[in-house]
């Protein structure tokens, strides 16, 4: 699988490609619509599936018009489905002080499942604490964090669903998978698991 980043995105966020052969997905669609085509275009790769690491409007500006371009599915997990029509719950009127609404997804994730990107597959791990429906991606020796965990902090707490006992029981959790994993989160530089678990604990 070959990653790439198409940095920046809405307010700083990571909007991750993930190419397998000649199929696409896009992990939390902050760049544009017509950039994202168009980077797969070049790269001769067709965009199969949308997903959202979490329900925040910084992670998915793009994904309505993705959509609409190309008929792909969005996929997020259940405990954050509802943010995507809700200003409230996906934080844009926090930052703008009005609505912004998004399309509901075609498919929403649990624990445990399974999304396949031609022969790679990346399993979906519910790590609650900046949403309820945070999710991480675990692949072959990676991680997509997004806002759960960054490689040198983690993601606030204080937005909807968000709450520190749940990020403290999440980051207990991560410290049982690989510490090698090389993390690429939703925000910043991409890092190592143990190392960016190590940097939180002094503070968290």
């Amino acid at each position: 699988m070959d990653i790439y980043n198409l940095y920046p995105g809405s307010m700083g966020s990571n909007c991750y490609i993930l190419i397998c052969g000649t199929h696409a997905a896009v992990i939390d669609p902050s760049a544009s619509a017509d950039g994202i085509l168009d980077f797969l275009d070049k790269k001769g790769a067709s965009l199969e599936c949308i997903i959202l690491t979490h329900g925040h409007f910084d992670h998915m500006f793009s994904a309505d018009t993705l959509r609409n371009l190309t008929g792909v599915p969005l996929m997020i997990h259940e405990s954050d489905a509802d943010n995507l029509s809700d200003g409230d719950k996906n934080a844009f009127k926090t930052f703008f002080g009005r609505d912004r609404a998004f399309l509901p997804a075609e498919k929403t994730l649990r624990h445990g499942d399974k999304i396949q990107i031609g022969e790679d597959c990346l399993t979906v791990l519910n790590t609650p604490g900046h949403t309820d429906g945070c999710i991480c991606l675990l692949g072959d020796g990676i991680m997509f964090t997004g806002d759960t965990l960054f490689s040198d902090s983690i993601g606030r707490c204080d937005l909807y669903s968000g709450s520190p006992r749940k990020m403290r029981d999440t980051l207990s959790y991560l410290r049982t998978l690989d510490q090698a994993l090389k993390i690429y989160p939703g925000h910043g530089d991409t890092g190592v698991l143990g190392h960016a678990l190590d940097i939180v604990s002094y503070y968290f």
